[in-house]
């Protein structure tokens, strides 16, 4: 039996309930969907799959290293035998080469359903985005069937968009696999903070400049409108989309929405309004020197976002999230100020550089 046999039956399991793979199990949302699995009683085994495997070991929870990327070992013996493969792994970075980062999300990602298909895995939930999403309302909900063709100068948002389309034919052609896509707005938690400034803001953003008080103004730019949600609340809904006979795409956010009041109140700061040319320009400027890792034409799709209608999630997955928008926010705020993270390799704490990945 080879390494990836003997891993496939361990997912397996021994007792009743659904086995299910995660790919990009480490990350921000990894972690949380792993414990949200390994905690309930439906589910027999875990098995996660991850580049470097984390001495962080669940109960119920077993490891193998995986790269998605072309060229990367088989996947087929990880899935066989699954009930379901939840796809989460994804590379930010580097935003400097596009074709890099297509490299894994696309033909990553695309690599994980053709070989989940092979294994005849019976669901597949994915790890889509709200920057799926094309541009769209900021004074109202747009439900799941708001054109999902991104904003196409930036890269993150163009590869979510293509494996959207990717999938409705993977649908059309694979009508015995169940498969959902999660629509999720920004996901934060306390342990993901160090992660998501080295992918986000850089070196320009000190953890301890975020106390309140210490940052005087927040600029109120137009199109500043956007939703957010607990990491924890998600893996709740994928625990839902895995055990559930659901099908579709699912919009996920909890109100209320952020915009610069908010932001201000949570900074104790004073909102000023600013015109988004020149932020872009600054934001352009340091992308271009290497001193931010986000592209402006993030910037760009960022300020573009719909607002999200959860209704569906709420009827089909009984989406209730804990934590407020405001909450989460402050909890991640926290975590940035005390360089927070946890055990596993794209959360360590204070760690230098950029991550590849960030799943």
């Amino acid at each position: 039996m080879t390494g990836a046999d003997a891993d496939a039956a361990a997912a397996a399991g021994t007792g009743h309930g659904s086995r299910v793979v995660v790919v990009g199990a480490t990350g921000n949302v990894g972690t949380s969907v792993v414990g949200a699995l390994a905690g309930d009683p439906s589910v027999a085994s875990v098995l996660g799959l991850a580049r470097r495997v984390p001495d962080w070991r669940p109960a119920g929870t077993r490891w193998a290293a995986a790269d998605v990327d072309p060229g990367g070992p088989d996947l087929v013996p990880h899935f066989r035998g699954a009930d379901a493969v939840v796809h989460l792994a994804w590379r930010f970075q580097p935003a400097h080469d596009p074709l890099t980062t297509w490299r894994t999300n696309v033909l990553g990602s695309i690599r994980v359903f053709e070989a989940a298909a092979e294994a005849g895995v019976p669901a597949l939930v994915y790890a889509s985005s709200v920057g799926a999403y094309s541009p769209g309302p900021k004074d109202r909900e747009v439900a799941e069937d708001w054109p999902t063709h991104g904003w196409a100068a930036a890269a993150y948002c163009r590869e979510k968009a293509y494996v959207e389309r990717w999938l409705d034919a993977f649908e059309r052609d694979h009508p015995e696999v169940r498969v959902v896509r999660m629509r999720p707005g920004f996901l934060f938690k306390r342990e993901s903070a160090s992660q998501q400034r080295r992918i986000f803001a850089g070196p320009l953003l000190p953890g301890r400049l975020v106390r309140p008080g210490l940052i005087p103004v927040v600029p109120d730019l137009p199109g500043l409108r956007f939703q957010v949600l607990h990491t924890d609340d998600a893996a709740q809904a994928y625990l839902a989309a895995v055990v559930r006979p659901v099908r579709g795409a699912f919009n996920l956010a909890a109100g209320p929405v952020v915009d610069a009041g908010l932001l201000a109140g949570l900074l104790d700061a004073r909102v000023v309004a600013v015109p988004r040319g020149g932020v872009r320009a600054a934001l352009a400027a340091a992308f271009r020197l290497r001193a931010v890792p986000a592209s402006p034409d993030l910037f760009d799709a960022f300020l573009r976002l719909p607002l999200m209608d959860t209704s569906r999630a709420v009827r089909e997955l009984g989406f209730a999230p804990r934590h407020s928008a405001t909450e989460t926010l402050a909890e991640f705020l926290g975590g940035l100020r005390d360089a927070a993270g946890m055990g596993t390799a794209p959360l360590q704490p204070g760690r230098a550089g950029l991550p590849a990945r960030a799943a």
